[in-house]
């Protein structure tokens, strides 16, 4: 199973490297640039452009690929890739074999392991000296949510014409807060098109708006409504001004020149391209805000990178649940 995850959100595991790129419209405020150059170079890092027929196979490839992303992440796409559809509880052992074949070291997968528990995502289980973990009912909740976006995310519908409009800001002073603001309103597909002006062309999702606002205190202080557009203005223009769609397009383009460079030839290998498939798709639904096609440039290289993403999945899903499985029967207790 796919997915991208509200538990980044939540536990501002490895946000700050995407959310740069997330509200950096035009109108995005001043707080959402401060760590646009970092987030942006982390990020870049992770998608090192090259001619595809230099295209690697194998684990060699891979590791390289994913040289750049955090154990915490790894863990979190195998997490929702190969535990969550399973709903049986994995042993350390194969969490160790299995970031061992992303390149990952032991030390960091345990020190994941640990920080995700913290987080009450994941709990261990004894079983006399060994370990295995299981999701939490948070952690299963938070990764079916995700699922459920990010296997619609990439089809556009057609648009009515509504926008809801959102009135919002964090105290000052509060960088924390105003982050987290930023972060999930972005998480909701919503753009800055001025300072505290929050937009989306999805009037569906106040509900949703309103109830993170809540969640982070602010919702007293902030407005809502649904509106359209006047005599002045026009749609594409605002789009352009509330998101960075240059930057979101030059993104996709990096992902399907780095996928068609993944040319796995054994399960294991199915198994790391896979990971590094969903590890960077799933950031898409934070950095695109699934605008309709009516506010979109045409062509949109969005559409080419989804159904990309789709082919390539369901091409090496038996694969890499093979190779997922090969690792937990090795764990498995004998006897």
């Amino acid at each position: 199973m796919c997915y991208i995850y509200l538990a980044m959100v939540k536990s501002n595991v490895e946000l700050d490297a995407v959310a740069a790129d997330a509200g950096a419209g035009a109108g995005a405020d001043a707080g959402a640039g401060a760590g646009a150059d970092a987030g942006a170079g982390a990020e870049a890092g992770a998608w090192a452009t090259a001619d595809p027929r230099h295209a690697e196979t194998g684990a060699r490839a891979t590791r390289r690929h994913l040289g750049t992303a955090s154990a915490s992440s790894l863990l979190l796409t195998v997490l929702g890739e190969f535990v969550l559809p399973a709903r049986e509880p994995v042993w350390t052992s194969t969490f160790l074999a299995g970031l061992g074949l992303l390149g990952v070291e032991e030390k960091a997968t345990r020190q994941a392991l640990a920080r995700l528990a913290r987080d009450v995502w994941i709990a261990p289980q004894r079983s006399g000296r060994r370990t295995s973990w299981l999701l939490t009912p948070a952690g299963r909740e938070l990764l079916s949510t995700g699922a459920e976006r990010i296997y619609g995310f990439g089809t556009r519908k057609a648009w009515a014409g509504s926008w809801l409009v959102v009135l919002a800001s964090a105290p000052e002073g509060s960088r924390q807060l105003r982050h987290q603001l930023r972060t999930r309103l972005a998480w909701s597909g919503l753009g800055s098109l001025s300072p505290g002006v929050w937009i989306s062309p999805h009037p569906d999702r106040q509900a949703e708006v309103c109830r993170m606002l809540r969640e982070l205190g602010i919702a007293d202080g902030a407005t809502s409504f649904v509106a359209s557009l006047g005599d002045l203005g026009d749609p594409k223009q605002m789009a352009s001004r509330a998101w960075n769609l240059a930057t979101v397009e030059l993104r996709y383009e990096e992902f399907i020149r780095q996928v068609h460079q993944l040319r796995p030839d054994t399960p294991q290998d199915t198994f790391g391209a896979q990971v590094r498939l969903v590890q960077e798709w799933r950031r898409f639904p934070l950095l695109d805000p699934g605008l309709p096609p009516e506010l979109l440039p045409d062509p949109w290289t969005g559409a080419t990178a989804a159904a990309l993403f789709r082919s390539r999945h369901t091409s090496w899903k038996s694969a890499a649940d093979a190779a997922w499985h090969a690792l937990c029967d090795v764990s498995a207790p004998v006897g």
